[in-house]
């Protein structure tokens, strides 16, 4: 199926703020490719439209906190059901596995950032940022890769770090890309190798770094400083 066929992407939005989440769906709605199957700025009830609705990807704001006007015909909510976008993201993943998360929101502190990744996240994008890049990030999402804007990567990098496991040059490239949401094919493409040599590499990252998935890896080669997303 080409890329003109295929089925658009279907978009959760979750963010406290009604006016924040009629401008994402006027945003989202107006690029090609994109399909807004529902919304909500609560983290509890976003897990269950996760289950029913089955987007592909979930827009995720981090700071969960106006309770909003009260929900009438819904058993089991009181205030301890409260979780904020870090939670709600690792149950969302816990309860559907193939569900990509990008968090968006205006806080892009070192701490936050590590803790969506963390968390699973597959993208970090501040609200501040241009469209494109939150249409990218979404993409790399659902395509299994990964994107941090580069306002949220600064914060992280730009710092003091301790000296990290020693990762060769190819082997640094090969990390930036897998940043940038490259897939293993896209990588090989722009280093001019073989998809199994990028294979080899990525192998080895993970030995390196402690590492067993795409995501985990971009966090830990960031925390490290051993790469700068610019």
């Amino acid at each position: 199926m080409s890329e003109a066929e295929a089925p658009p992407l279907r978009i959760l939005i979750v963010d406290d703020h009604t006016v924040v989440r009629a401008g994402l769906r006027a945003l989202l709605e107006g690029e090609p490719g994109f399909d807004v199957v529902g919304e909500t700025g609560d983290g509890t009830d976003a897990v269950r439209l996760v289950t029913r609705l089955r987007p592909d990807v979930v827009l995720m704001d981090l700071r969960l906190t106006d309770p909003g006007p009260p929900r009438t015909g819904v058993t089991g909510l009181d205030p301890v059901d409260a979780i904020d976008g870090i939670e709600a993201t690792r149950r969302i993943l816990g309860a559907r596995a193939d569900t990509r998360v990008v968090v968006l929101t205006s806080y892009g502190s070192q701490a936050n950032v590590l803790r969506a990744v963390e968390a699973g996240a597959r993208g970090y994008v501040l609200k501040a940022g241009p469209p494109d890049e939150l249409f990218r990030a979404v993409r790399a999402a659902a395509a299994g890769g990964m994107a941090l804007a580069p306002e949220a990567a600064a914060r992280v990098v730009g710092r003091a770090v301790e000296p990290g496991p020693v990762l060769s040059g190819r082997e640094i490239e090969v990390v930036r890309l897998l940043a940038r949401g490259h897939s293993n094919r896209a990588i090989a493409s722009a280093l001019f190798l073989a998809e199994s040599t990028v294979k080899t590499h990525l192998v080895r990252i993970y030995r390196k770094l402690g590492t067993e998935n795409r995501a985990a890896t971009v966090s830990e080669a960031v925390r490290l400083g051993l790469i700068e997303l610019t």
